[in-house]
């Protein structure tokens, strides 16, 4: 596996004395943002990343081990980069794992686990000890970024304190450990002084933020700010640029945050990791399971800010799921409205205790209940965007397509990767990373179609 494709928010230069680095970055957009501070602290010390295993000092695998086909993956990428280079450090999710990796591939030099930075860099220090040369220790203010530079990801917390049946998260990251409020808003204040116009909020479990601080206060600017999942999004929603939550489990108090989205200071957009919505599922689960009250809740938000966009991920076949607790998640679906749905066949993971679970769901049983949902999810989406033909919206533009005169963005209802595009006919002058005006002139499953309000204004 190659190392992936990531903007260079800095000029190539070459330097003799520079160590070269190349990186994987593999999983969710928590390891990634990882991957970024482990990039910006290489950066800072003078090393330089190579796109290529061959010909660097050496290549770090950050892994993902939160499914056994991710590991896999995280596995086949270590013996690439072993077989194309030969010197190879793993972090990341199965670094806490060590005994996988050395069975499978007893050459690499170190292993260190999840937001191990300082120990990556000893090791890196070890293998490839850095050159100290003034010019190359100048970074970008905002850190290296694997990311386009008009959007980031913004991690607020690591680890988890729940304990589904399904996840060994807790296991690989540990509990709830928040960072300071003052300490988030820097680093997003320095994000947007960077041109950053999107800021996503990640973590395990965001409206948990700040319950192990405490909520204490710290210094930001001219007050104190407490670590609290409300106070967190208020100050962001100051900054000027779209804010995005994700992971956001339906508590309460999550309800202070929908006003925020009326007012236009937070996107009206929820990224809640449901999982299931039939009670005896989610209680095999470990998942809340009043779903009554999610239902009314999320009928509440709606009245309070009727554009907001919920996505969520759900997972079939799980262990005792019967034929009745499916057909109730799919009516539960559509009462929801829930318009950006993400779909997984169950897959065991090795040390989960859902493996002890009675009820194994067939595979081919599985598919067809995967498949029998992303049309109901199709569906739901259709007739949701539907609704949005002839508003004139604000759209985020991610990439630009000159040879089709069109350009593809993505509107508040859209997180990058994961949700639908807005398609931009008509495009000429526009760049990556512009926010353009576009009047809705048509939608399919998935996405929306529009021109700039300016030329249609102009017609």
């Amino acid at each position: 596996m190659a190392p992936p494709e990531f903007p260079t928010p800095f000029p190539e230069m070459p330097h003799m004395n520079a160590p070269r680095i190349s990186f994987v970055s593999l999983g969710c957009p928590k390891a990634l943002v990882d991957s970024e501070r482990i990039l910006t602290q290489l950066r800072a010390e003078g090393y330089e990343i190579s796109r290529k295993h061959d010909g660097a000092d050496l290549v770090v695998v950050n892994t993902c081990g939160f499914l056994d086909s991710a590991r896999d993956e995280s596995l086949s990428a270590i013996g690439t980069a072993l077989k194309e280079n030969g010197k190879v450090i793993v972090t990341g999710c199965m670094g806490a794992t060590p005994e996988l990796i050395r069975d499978r591939h007893p050459n690499v030099l170190a292993i260190t686990g999840p937001q191990a930075y300082e120990s990556v860099m000893a090791a890196v220090h070890e293998a490839a000890p850095p050159a100290h040369e003034p010019f190359l220790d100048l970074i970008p203010p905002q850190g290296v970024k694997l990311t386009p530079r008009h959007y980031a990801y913004l991690k607020i917390s690591e680890g988890c304190n729940n304990r589904c049946t399904f996840c060994i998260i807790p296991a690989l990251r540990g509990d709830l450990v928040s960072r300071p409020a003052a300490d988030v808003l820097r680093e997003a204040e320095r994000l947007v002084k960077a041109g950053v116009k999107e800021i996503l909020v990640i973590s395990q479990d965001t409206s948990a933020y700040g319950i192990d601080l405490k909520y204490q206060t710290s210094q930001w600017q001219d007050r104190d700010v407490r670590a609290k999942f409300i106070d967190l999004a208020r100050e962001l929603g100051e900054m000027g640029t779209w804010v995005r939550l994700h992971y956001v489990y339906p508590y309460p108090h999550v309800d202070s945050v929908i006003p925020l989205m009326a007012e236009g200071k937070i996107l009206p957009y929820l990224d809640i990791p449901f999982q299931h919505a039939a009670p005896q599922v989610l209680k095999a689960m470990r998942r809340p399971a009043n779903q009554v009250k999610t239902l009314d809740r999320i009928k509440a938000w709606r009245g309070m800010a009727p554009d907001l966009a919920i996505r969520s991920n759900f997972i079939v076949g799980f262990p005792g799921e019967t034929e009745e607790d499916f057909e109730f998640l799919l009516d539960w679906l559509e009462e929801a409205e829930i318009a950006r749905i993400g779909c997984f066949e169950y897959e065991p993971v090795t040390g989960a205790p859902a493996n002890d679970i009675e009820g194994i769901v067939p595979d081919e049983l599985k598919r067809e209940r995967y498949e029998r949902l992303m049309e109901v999810a199709q569906d739901i989406s259709a007739h949701v965007l539907s609704k949005k033909v002839g508003r004139t919206i604000d759209v985020l533009v991610d990439d630009v397509q000159p040879e089709m005169g069109r350009a593809v963005g993505r509107s508040q209802w859209d997180a990058p990767e994961i949700d639908g595009s807005v398609i931009i006919h008509e495009a000429d002058g526009i760049k990556p990373g512009d926010m353009v005006s576009v009047t809705v002139t048509d939608s399919d499953e998935y996405d929306l179609f529009g021109v700039p309000a300016a030329k249609v204004a102009a017609a």
